[in-house]
């Protein structure tokens, strides 16, 4: 959570991917493009392109997935441009990789409207509420079992439960 691949803010993630890679030995990275990805459509297509080359030098594929919509708040607006762009540049990098990276546009799944219903934000307008979160989940599961054969666990087996009643998760109930 929090921070990105593209600009400054991006060091802390550079510096700590190379090293999770290893330890980890994935075979897909999944990356969801934030709304902290600010920089210039080249920026960011140099930024995606590094992290296509970091994650297939690792031996995994990359999926790009965009960013769910969310309300522009003060703090979001100077960087409307950039917010919109990116998933576009994450789009081209992955087309350009077809057989080692791909792009998921989770506006299937949750619509382009922060505000909408469908877009299951938390109270804040920004994250996700529970529900979305176990929303996309199953959407994310569905994506790998079409692309790769994963077969996900049924969400009744771990979306339910005494932990779903506990205050850090109920905080972030849907509008």
């Amino acid at each position: 959570g929090g921070g990105g691949v593209v600009g400054e803010i991006a060091a802390p993630t550079w510096d700590r991917l190379p090293k999770t890679l290893k330890s980890f030995a994935p075979d897909v990275v999944a990356y969801q493009v934030t709304t902290y990805d600010w920089g210039t459509p080249a920026e960011q297509r140099a930024a995606y392109e590094r992290l296509v080359k970091t994650v297939n030098e690792a031996g995994a594929d990359l999926l790009l997935v965009s960013a769910p919509p969310f309300r522009l708040d003060d703090f979001y607006r100077p960087h409307k441009a950039e917010i919109e762009s990116a998933p576009r540049s994450a789009k081209s990098v992955a087309g350009k990789h077809p057989d080692t990276a791909g792009f998921l546009d989770a506006s299937a799944l949750w619509g382009d409207d922060g505000a909408a219903k469908k877009a299951q934000r938390s109270k804040d307008g920004i994250h996700s509420c529970q529900q979305g979160s176990a929303a996309f989940a199953v959407w994310f599961g569905e994506q790998l079992e079409k692309r790769y054969g994963f077969d996900p666990a049924a969400a009744g087996t771990w979306a339910t439960g005494t932990w779903t009643g506990e205050e850090v998760y109920s905080r972030l109930g849907c509008e």
